[in-house]
């Protein structure tokens, strides 16, 4: 209730709450059937829609009569593919992303309880935004993109200096390295890092982004590929798993 010049006003409260940036109800329907069977698809609408609250309940459900192999490959993963496909024609921004990402993780967790042992992952990424820098949202984009494509992050966060990033590449040999910057005064670290890096004989894809970066400073040095969008991080590292090294890499992504 409100009140005006003394008289008491009625004022409707149910969209105080509602999110503007998107319509929930278009947005389910722009996610596509994924799987024919129901209890499946109930998963991965749950993902889909970053129902973190539903996901506990629903997945438990189904594997009552599935295996958590089955719920991962064939509800979990389809779900958040969905996600990543929204993202990139622009339906979704960072907070379904960053929803859907927890929601699958939620559920991964569950079918990894059952199972009795962690899902193998594909492989490591390092990821870090570069020394001086804290705006990290491109990151934590990439971030949620690599887990839902079932690699494992090794999320060094913002503000990372260049020693750091190379101790963690020698640390854990990931088949990726990424590093985003917002500022030009900042992304002066990456030529840095993969200077030590080749230095060291670490042959790593360093994929660098950020609204700061052109493609054109990337490709000056030795293992830098350029990633215009952070939605590109994922299939990069495919390619990187694949085996393909990083001249072969950049060709196929920049110029």
């Amino acid at each position: 209730m409100l009140t005006l010049n003394g008289e008491i006003m009625k004022t409707k409260t149910s969209s105080i709450f509602t999110r503007f940036d998107i319509n929930l109800e278009v947005e389910k329907q722009k996610v596509r059937k994924v799987s024919t069977d129901e209890l499946l698809q109930e998963v991965a609408d749950c993902v889909a829609e970053g129902d973190d609250d539903e996901i506990e309940n629903i997945v438990k459900n189904v594997l009552k009569t599935k295996s958590p192999v089955k719920v991962i490959d064939e509800g979990l993963i389809p779900g958040m593919n969905e996600v990543t496909r929204l993202w990139d024609e622009g339906v979704y921004f960072l907070p379904q992303v960053i929803l859907s990402s927890d929601t699958m993780i939620a559920g991964i967790a569950l079918c990894e309880k059952r199972m009795g042992k962690l899902m193998e992952k594909k492989g490591k990424v390092v990821t870090h935004t570069a020394e001086g820098d804290i705006h990290d949202i491109g990151q934590v984009i990439v971030n949620a993109l690599l887990n839902a494509a079932g690699f494992e992050v090794i999320n060094l966060g913002a503000d990372v200096p260049v020693d750091e990033v190379v101790k963690a590449c020698k640390l854990h040999n990931p088949v990726m390295l990424t590093g985003t910057a917002l500022m030009t005064t900042t992304m002066t670290a990456f030529p840095k890092i993969a200077a030590e890096l080749k230095e060291l004989g670490l042959n790593i894809p360093f994929v660098c982004g950020g609204g700061a970066v052109s493609e054109e400073y990337v490709i000056s040095f030795d293992y830098g590929v350029w990633g215009k969008e952070a939605s590109q991080a994922s299939a990069m590292a495919e390619d990187a798993l694949k085996g393909l090294s990083w001249q072969e890499i950049r060709n196929k992504w920049n110029g």
